[in-house]
């Protein structure tokens, strides 16, 4: 894979389209990238705000692995209808860490709401966008001073966004958990991206494989019993979850191929603001100073972002 600092060759990916190269001027931000970033923040927003009433009735592996097994379907039909699976296999081993990252990220946020109190738990889960955002810099990327800015505006309002309680105590363990949390997404939205170089659904493909068979072995360890209670509604809703997820995943992988990683990822990354926005507007409830604090930083950061 080439180096994100130097001008890069014309090349295609599994789909078949064009990706641009050394074409671009040095730190700019294509509009489709920029537009499949944020529709990605959109669609993990929305998987939240969808999930996040099943997962306090239900176990968080079973969540987990309900929605993944329907993205693993449907991520399955698509790659299959756009030709997608003759894909060389250099993106297998990403797909692989994805798999595991991602979804102890997610059993490990689910575990810690349920053990802990959102507006803790949630801002330290969103530091993990961090993580890709130093790899990319460490790979040589450098975004102009104004995006600079757009990115540390974007991550504080990610974190102002998701309601932190800076007053509240919390016990260790949702903390901790929080922390595997945050670990855990930064290390997916890194190992997608990587996938993504040779084939954005043929990561997805494999990564929810190994998530499926790893959350199918755990419930069976456990034993069948918190599948078993699982009612047609929080099928409907587990489908949703799984359904925004695998598209979030899809568009932010290819974003990640049209546009340096430091940026895709904090626009990937704000969900807290798509999620509360979603509360706000559809169960009319309010925000807290704070959240429409980060709200507004978020834009802010966006528009620094997207300025060159």
């Amino acid at each position: 894979m080439e180096g994100y600092g130097a001008p890069r060759p014309l090349r295609r990916i599994s789909t078949g389209r064009p990706v641009p190269g050394a074409s671009d001027p040095p730190h700019s931000l294509r509009p489709v990238a920029a537009v499949l970033a944020l529709l990605s923040s959109l669609l993990w927003g929305g998987a939240d705000f969808v999930g996040g009433t099943v997962s306090r009735r239900r176990a968080a592996v079973v969540v987990v692995g309900a929605s993944q097994l329907v993205g693993l379907i449907a991520a399955l039909v698509v790659a299959v209808a756009a030709g997608a699976t003759d894909a060389p296999l250099d993106y297998l081993p990403w797909a692989i860490g994805a798999g595991l990252a991602g979804l102890v990220g997610l059993v490990a946020y689910y575990s810690a709401l349920a053990t802990g109190t959102m507006g803790i738990v949630a801002p330290i889960a969103a530091l993990g966008v961090v993580v890709p955002v130093l790899v990319g810099l460490g790979r040589g990327e450098r975004p102009a001073t104004v995006q600079m800015v757009g990115i540390a505006l974007g991550i504080l309002g990610i974190v102002l966004a998701s309601g932190p309680e800076l007053s509240g105590r919390a016990t260790p363990r949702p903390l901790l958990l929080a922390g595997v949390a945050a670990v855990g997404f930064g290390l997916a939205l890194l190992f997608i991206a990587e996938g993504s170089s040779t084939s954005t659904l043929m990561t997805l493909v494999a990564m929810r494989v190994v998530s499926v068979a790893v959350t199918a072995a755990a419930v069976a360890v456990r034993g069948r019993s918190e599948a078993r209670g699982l009612t047609p509604r929080d099928l409907s809703v587990i489908s949703l979850v799984g359904l925004a997820d695998v598209g979030a995943n899809l568009t932010f992988g290819l974003a990640s191929t049209r546009a340096d990683w430091s940026i895709v990822s904090v626009l990937g990354s704000l969900y807290p603001v798509a999620t509360v926005l979603l509360a706000r507007f559809v169960q009319a409830e309010r925000l807290t100073k704070v959240q429409v604090v980060g709200v507004t930083v978020a834009m802010l950061g966006v528009l620094c972002i997207a300025s060159r």
